[in-house]
């Protein structure tokens, strides 16, 4: 199955509002929030920064760029409406932020129209991410800064030992919601392939044990995505998620995924 994040406008709407949740959920775990500021803290932001956000999603970092020091505007692009409406809803008020439909791949904006273009957790989503890199090269002004985040869907994991029934579940969910589970490991060099002079790569984690959340949808996303392509019948997807809350309440849940962040600058 396509991941459902590349395909984005073409999903039911209960499908998009179970992303936004997703979206909103990850972003307020405190490791995230931290990798997020850390990595954000290697950007020289200039005076009167504008800044573009290529699939906004939600808005969450949006709307962390919106108090930023230095940062002026902020302009979110994603091509999905129900996700902008949500965007739109949570940062009500926020005059600094402007939310748009569109195509990373192919943006309206001019040549040389931002000071800084942040791409957070959205390469492994993205078919041909060259493209989308390449975008982000042209609206930048030379000397300009891109921020690139994201998941290393290689790692992600809720096996505590061999043969553990949960791990189906990480397999179908990264099946079905990521298109490259590699590209963390390519993230550096097409990065210098569309121009950038590029920092090393930044590590991160995400760990949950205790009161999982965004590991836990995982196992429900996962079993429900084994149960709808017929390769497991509904009993067994309702025992899945059953086990995985039997492990949150026993204390025994695990779920884990490396993250990875680099910054880069448009030669001056």
């Amino acid at each position: 199955m396509p991941d459902v994040f590349a395909n984005i406008t073409s999903v039911p709407d209960d499908m998009v509002n179970m992303v936004a949740d997703v979206l909103e959920m990850r972003a307020a775990i405190p490791s995230q929030r931290d990798m997020l500021r850390d990595y954000l803290s290697q950007i020289t932001f200039p005076e009167n920064a504008r800044v573009l956000e290529v699939g906004c999603g939600t808005g969450p970092v949006c709307r962390v760029l919106a108090k930023w020091p230095n940062v002026a505007q902020v302009v979110g692009v994603d091509p999905s409406p129900v996700l902008l409406a949500k965007a739109r809803e949570l940062s009500s008020g926020t005059e600094e932020i402007a939310y748009e439909e569109g195509d990373g791949k192919s943006l309206r904006h001019d040549d040389a129209a931002f000071d800084v273009v942040i791409l957070h957790t959205l390469l492994t989503h993205v078919p041909a991410p060259e493209a989308i890199l390449a975008e982000a090269h042209r609206v930048l002004k030379p000397g300009g800064a891109l921020g690139l985040c994201d998941g290393d869907f290689s790692t992600a994991t809720l096996q505590t030992g061999s043969c553990d029934p949960l791990e189906a579940c990480t397999q179908a969910f990264v099946e079905n919601f990521v298109t490259d589970k590699w590209l963390v490991r390519r993230m550096s060099a097409l990065a210098q392939a569309a121009g950038f002079e590029v920092k090393p790569m930044r590590s991160y984690g995400l760990i949950e044990t205790i009161s999982p959340g965004l590991t836990m949808s995982w196992v429900d996303r996962g079993a429900d995505s084994l149960a709808g392509q017929g390769r497991i019948g509904a009993e067994l997807a309702d025992a899945l998620k059953a086990e995985g809350r039997r492990r949150a309440e026993a204390g025994s849940f695990f779920g884990y995924m490396a993250y990875a962040a680099l910054t880069a600058q448009k030669p001056a």
